[in-house]
């Protein structure tokens, strides 16, 4: 009913995403949002080792994974994501080679691939810091994300941004909005937007919500007009997540900054270390620089 209600609001979508965890999809309900409008679906796979999704408690099994795909493919999707996860604790480069191959036997249009990232206050973090698991080392890890480049590669995935790999022509629409750092709305407890100019997020709490939509009250928790600087600087940091990286005459154009000005030395820092290349008018990360890029991205944060 919520799909058919925002399909009456946009009736020319063309991209209407859902994501949907494996084992809580059927082929009925795949059918449905097909005929209803949706026409890209983003499966959590996680993994194709079942030992490794049972480790993550997802809550689904390979087999629900391969279900989901095939019973997407017969409602009639032809843009299908699968996220992977990588650096699992007890994973090895051999597991992450197998959960990738399976991946690539389903011949979707789309896969990102992620490390796994331990959030303060979950059990596996706190397992980690007494000892109990040991996380995956930084080489490995890298090892990993190294293989996946490569492995999507050669199936003819594109790598267009430091974590996610299509099929010419299904690049997912509304995550390179974000990575241009253009407008967006999000609807809904915890969603953040960034519309006419300011950044919100709202409340978390689902209750709390909606009775703040049926009395009108406030549900932010967060908001915020960023300065032209501060654009700036998300712009930079957005954009080098694109292979694309950083078009300078566009970024001129959307920030008033000319960014070989504005993160000159930043720039040239990175270029003498090998992270950055300037070339053909754009600003990117090179290949070495993919696996520590949060480190390179950083240093285009503040001024």
């Amino acid at each position: 009913r919520l799909i058919e209600l925002i399909a009456v609001q946009a009736p020319d979508a063309e991209e209407f995403t859902v994501e949907a965890n494996p084992g809580q999809i059927d082929a009925d309900l795949l059918a449905a949002l097909r005929q209803t409008g949706v026409n890209r679906l983003s499966i959590g796979a996680q993994s194709f080792i079942e030992s490794e999704v049972r480790f993550l408690g997802r809550g689904h099994n390979v087999y629900h994974t391969t279900r989901a795909v095939e019973d997407a493919c017969a409602a009639g999707f032809e843009n299908i994501n699968l996220d992977l996860i990588f650096a699992i604790p007890n994973s090895t480069m051999s597991s992450w080679k197998k959960s990738l191959a399976a991946a690539l036997t389903h011949d979707v249009q789309h896969i990102s691939a992620y490390a796994l990232t331990l959030e303060g206050g979950t059990a596996l973090q706190s397992a980690i810091a007494v000892g109990e698991i040991v996380s995956i080392d930084e080489e490995t890890d890298r090892q990993m994300y190294e293989i996946a480049i490569d492995m999507l590669a050669q199936a003819g995935y594109r790598h267009y941004e430091i974590s996610n790999f299509a099929k010419p022509d299904f690049e997912c629409r509304h995550n390179q909005r974000y990575w241009a750092n253009e407008p967006f709305i999000g609807i809904g407890p915890s969603a953040a937007s960034f519309y006419h100019g300011r950044r919100t997020t709202n409340i978390a709490d689902v209750r709390a919500y909606v009775d703040g939509v049926n009395t009108g009250s406030p549900m932010l928790v967060d908001a915020q007009v960023p300065g032209e600087i501060q654009i700036a600087c998300e712009t930079a940091v957005l954009n080098l997540r694109r292979m694309e990286g950083i078009d300078i005459a566009q970024f001129r154009d959307r920030t008033g900054y000319d960014i070989m000005e504005l993160f000159a030395n930043e720039i040239e820092n990175h270029r003498q270390a090998g992270m950055l290349e300037v070339a053909d008018g754009h600003i990117r990360l090179k290949r070495q620089a993919f696996a520590v890029a949060d480190r390179v991205l950083s240093d285009f944060s503040t001024v």
